[in-house]
């Protein structure tokens, strides 16, 4: 008994700890968005002698933050809906129906994983052009959502191969058509999966420089990593302010980790207990 104890004590340690590394950066974020300058300069890591809110007051003066802010929410949720959208389809079909080149098609899904996107900007610059969506958030929402169908497709498919096949069998046997067997049956059962699927590419997408940064001139629709850019000058920066932009996008992607946790880590060990 006693070292049942002793073990469970060891494992709550071991996860404390990894727990308080993982969040001493969000937290030195957040306590520097609090201090001034200079303040910051003289001593970075040590607690603000006075908390102030003025580095958010000089973020939106400075830059049209909100606008950037928007933006990303509007790249980074279609993204998503795109991805869950397509993805389950595309999972659904390769899971439930066999046909000759099933496996082959799979394969060719999870190429996506095993060739780095950013080897085609030059194709995909041209494309743009020619589809007239440079300078554009398609051109971002399209970029995303084919970067991130081929792991939810993995994600989603050895879920859905896990799901007995029995209460789809009974949905049809009461007229369900195969579009409402999805919605209504197999999607409930899904939300881990789909939890997981929906976080890894809302952070993909919300967080991605390189994309933005080729595809979007325009200063009213570029997205918070590259609009906040122009807070750095050519010799200094103001940090406060840089860490309270930060701090302000960091919001959404742990609220969402928040809602959609506990569907997270059931997507993660899915599969790994019998």
């Amino acid at each position: 008994m006693r070292t049942h104890r002793g073990i469970r004590f060891a494992q709550y340690a071991i996860a404390s700890l990894f727990a308080a590394i993982s969040l001493y950066p969000i937290l030195l974020m957040l306590t520097s968005s609090l201090k001034s300058n200079i303040e910051i300069l003289k001593n970075p890591i040590s607690w603000p002698t006075s908390f102030s809110l003025a580095s958010y007051g000089k973020l939106l003066d400075q830059i049209p933050y909100f606008d950037y802010f928007s933006n990303s929410v509007i790249v980074s949720a279609a993204t998503v809906i795109l991805v869950l959208s397509l993805g389950s389809l595309a999972s659904f079909y390769l899971a439930r129906y066999r046909f000759r080149w099933n496996g082959a098609l799979f394969f060719y899904f999870l190429l996506g994983m095993m060739i780095p996107i950013k080897l085609g900007i030059v194709p995909m610059f041209l494309l743009m052009k020619q589809l007239q969506l440079f300078n554009s958030p398609w051109s971002l929402i399209l970029v995303f959502t084919a970067a991130g169908l081929p792991l939810s497709i993995l994600i989603c498919t050895g879920f859905f191969r896990t799901l007995p096949k029995e209460l789809e069998e009974s949905a049809r046997i009461d007229g369900c058509s195969e579009l409402g067997i999805l919605l209504r049956i197999v999607a409930p059962l899904m939300r881990p999966a789909l939890g997981t699927v929906m976080i890894i590419n809302f952070i993909t997408a919300w967080n991605d420089f390189f994309f933005p940064l080729i595809f979007i001139q325009d200063e009213a629709r570029k997205t918070i990593p590259v609009g906040m850019l122009t807070l750095f000058s050519e010799y200094s920066a103001d940090w406060s302010v840089l860490f309270a932009g930060l701090t302000l996008s960091a919001l959404p992607m742990i609220v969402l980790f928040l809602i959609a946790s506990r569907q997270f880590m059931d997507g993660l060990t899915a599969g790994a207990v019998k």
